[in-house]
């Protein structure tokens, strides 16, 4: 099943709420001694969480098929940076990462039972109690494999939502009357708030071709008064390009960057070139972003506006740093033995 983005959380009856984990979507299946684990995009993902397999092996059913998401919890916290490092080549490097900061499996969805039934024809109203059932045989007590919360109480959901920004990222509501529909996009979608930052533009890249714009690089000013790059915009009207270009090159030359500045190719930049033009630190621009980690937001922002009002030095990490979070305290709670009526909260 896929998630269909909306703005808003559905209120009317027939929904169950799940918090939005920031991981990997992962299936994983079980068939005696063979365990797979497979991505959305039906990648396999087994070489890159050892530990998982493992678990999943060590689990006393020997048939089974699950629906969740990998996480990698450091000090009580979920790291996304950390969770891209698995996937990687070198097995040494692998099986060092497994042992220094194992991953969990938070799960969502049961479509194979211990006895080899299916269950994807079965509604969510039923796959769910199965799903409980099933974790407190099977899943130990704070092991790898976990269980994921989940309520039909509207009051629960928007409490989810409110710590969006720390391990989770959105809110998820899957309709209770539907079956499991792999690919299909109906019976489930996603809430994600929008979030926005004022960035100073330390620099500029031109377009492939050298005669437009091609992005504005982004910075915040870290605790040293150095204003590291953070990422980059590009959704610049193409009727502004060439105002905005005109802009930016009245302002060419140093210092640019103080701090951590734009290099070498990195995992974000999508083969684009690495050549950029610094600019005097004088241009701020609120953009909608999605996520932020490891020092900076994980993919292109949305350009929303021109802040001529805001001045570059409050432009820092404090407006987007995320507050130490609780969410992973839901893993550790015993699963519940069946959902409540929602209320309307």
């Amino acid at each position: 099943m896929e998630a269909r983005s909306v703005e808003t959380i559905p209120t009317e009856p027939g929904w169950q709420y799940e918090p939005k984990w920031d991981g990997f979507r992962c299936l994983a299946f079980r068939d005696r001694t063979s365990v797979e684990l497979q991505s959305k995009a039906e990648k396999p993902l087994g070489r890159y969480f050892p530990e998982l397999v493992q678990a999943l092996r060590d689990l006393s059913p020997r048939r089974f098929a699950l629906d969740g998401e990998i996480v990698v919890p450091i000090r009580g916290k979920l790291d996304f940076d950390q969770l891209l490092q698995r996937i990687h080549p070198a097995e040494s490097r692998i099986r060092r990462l497994s042992t220094e900061h194992p991953a969990l499996l938070v799960v969502f969805d049961l479509l194979e039972d211990e006895t080899g039934e299916s269950l994807l024809e079965l509604p969510m109203a039923e796959r769910r109690p199965k799903l409980e059932t099933f974790a407190r045989r099977y899943f130990p007590k704070n092991g790898r494999i976990r269980l994921s919360p989940a309520s039909t109480q509207l009051s629960q959901a928007r409490r989810w939502y409110g710590k969006v920004g720390g391990d989770t990222d959105g809110l998820i509501a899957k309709r209770r009357d539907a079956a499991y529909q792999p690919g299909g996009r109906d019976a489930m979608v996603k809430i994600k708030p929008k979030r926005t930052a004022d960035c100073v533009v330390g620099g500029f890249r031109y377009s492939a071709h050298g005669e437009s714009l091609g992005s504005l690089l982004l910075g915040l000013y870290d605790e040293a008064g150095l204003l590291d790059h953070v990422g980059f915009t590009s959704t610049i009207r193409e009727a502004d390009r060439a105002a905005v270009l005109r802009k930016v090159e009245k302002l060419r030359g140093p210092p640019g960057f103080t701090g951590s500045a734009p290099g070498g190719p990195s995992r974000w930049n999508g083969g684009r070139s690495t050549e950029w033009e610094p600019l005097r630190p004088s241009l701020v621009v609120e953009v909608e972003y999605d996520h932020f980690s490891g020092g900076r937001f994980r993919h292109g922002t949305a350009f929303r506006r021109w802040r001529p009002d805001k001045d570059p030095g409050q432009c820092t990490f404090d407006q987007i740093r995320r507050g130490a979070s609780t969410d992973t305290a839901l893993l550790d709670r015993p699963p519940t033995r069946r959902l409540k009526q929602r209320s309307q909260g």
